[in-house]
């Protein structure tokens, strides 16, 4: 809104309003509206998640038993927070022209809509299971192809179809008919890591904020002609512009890792770890950065393959690889406490973030 209102008028006659052309200036904005909006309405949001939620979130009965004492009675839709301080932000601050905020919306939209339904089923009838899981992944796959075409559409002809090659100065792969299929297990699977990742106080929160950020700076770097010219990768007019999602992204964040920090006040539900998960795979997707994505985000991979491995083995041959999936259940089991676990994985995506950065140069 802001930048739509300071376009109209002449910015020769204010400095200030000139600055509402900058992408950076409108990050930063950005960042601290979504930041200051968590911080004001956490207090009260979590009154009113619990009032009506009761006996809150339930917990897996096969999980750690440590979780049924500690854990029991926290509200979950934390989501609902950090999904609205985003869009707040993004409305104050976005160009909304851009079809690329556009798309990002609606993926964090629409998944965070199918995570809000799987939580209130779990919340009312007290189940661990919420909406089936084929009928959660049909509706997944079904919005994340709906928007993979809106983005062939309106990314340049030449990169429409697509994928950067990291650690190559500006090489392309073009799938061809195959990216649409390849783009939707990037959004899909990006939901779903996160959804895993999100078992632990304050696990998930961090290395999303790592990799919103990560992907931020790519975004300015690729929308920037200068920058993607002297790095030597892609460049894609107007992707720059989603460098104020991801400043949205990383105050809501921390914003929410404020109540999220152990012991949690308040936990993100699937609303929060599917709408984020997929804000960020819609994210890798635009920018052409999938793979280097698949680095950043290396703990959400991590998860999600010691769950397909797990019961892979398990179906094969009836014996089990970890001691629980996902991966952080498996240290639990091990005798790590949980406050090591999360500092740990936090640690491993800030290397991970710095490997996958720093592959934009290393050519």
């Amino acid at each position: 809104m802001f930048y739509l209102l300071a376009s109209g008028i002449d910015s020769s006659e204010s400095q200030f309003l000139f600055l509402f052309q900058y992408v950076t200036f409108r990050s930063v904005g950005s960042f601290f509206t979504a930041f200051s909006f968590m911080l004001l309405s956490g207090p009260a949001g979590i009154r009113l998640l619990r009032s009506y939620q009761g006996a809150g979130q339930p917990i897996r009965s096969d999980g750690p038993q440590s979780h049924i004492i500690a854990k029991q009675g926290t509200p979950t839709m934390g989501g609902l927070l950090i999904l609205s301080g985003i869009h707040i932000a993004v409305l104050l601050w976005a160009d909304l022209r851009n079809p690329y905020i556009l798309s990002v919306l609606f993926i964090a939209t629409g998944y965070a809509i199918i995570g809000f339904y799987d939580d209130y089923v779990k919340v009312i009838k007290c189940a661990s299971v919420g909406l089936p899981g084929k009928v959660k992944l049909a509706l997944e796959v079904l919005l994340a192809l709906i928007v993979i075409q809106v983005l062939i559409f309106f990314s340049p002809e030449s990169l429409n179809l697509s994928i950067a090659i990291p650690f190559f100065d500006g090489m392309m792969l073009n799938l061809g008919f195959l990216f649409p299929f390849f783009a939707m297990c990037v959004i899909v699977g990006s939901g779903n890591g996160v959804n895993l990742t999100d078992g632990l106080d304050g696990l998930a929160i961090v290395p999303v904020i790592i990799a919103g950020t990560s992907l931020g700076l790519i975004a300015y770097f690729v929308g920037h002609s200068l920058f993607s010219d002297y790095l030597g990768i892609l460049h894609i007019p107007g992707a720059g512009e989603l460098s104020v999602i991801c400043g949205a992204l990383l105050g809501a964040g921390l914003g929410f890792l404020w109540f999220n920090a152990l012991p949690a006040q308040i936990f993100m539900g699937d609303t929060g770890s599917l709408g984020l998960g997929g804000l960020l795979g819609t994210l890798a997707v635009i920018l052409k950065h999938e793979l280097v994505f698949a680095i950043i985000g290396g703990i959400f991979v991590l998860e999600t393959l010691s769950v397909i491995i797990q019961v892979a083995c398990f179906k094969l041959t009836g014996k089990r690889v970890f001691r629980m999936a996902p991966l952080h259940h498996h240290f639990e089991q091990k005798g790590l406490s949980e406050s090591a676990i999360v500092v740990r994985f936090w640690i491993i995506s800030v290397i991970l973030a710095i490997i996958g950065l720093s592959s934009l140069k290393l050519h």
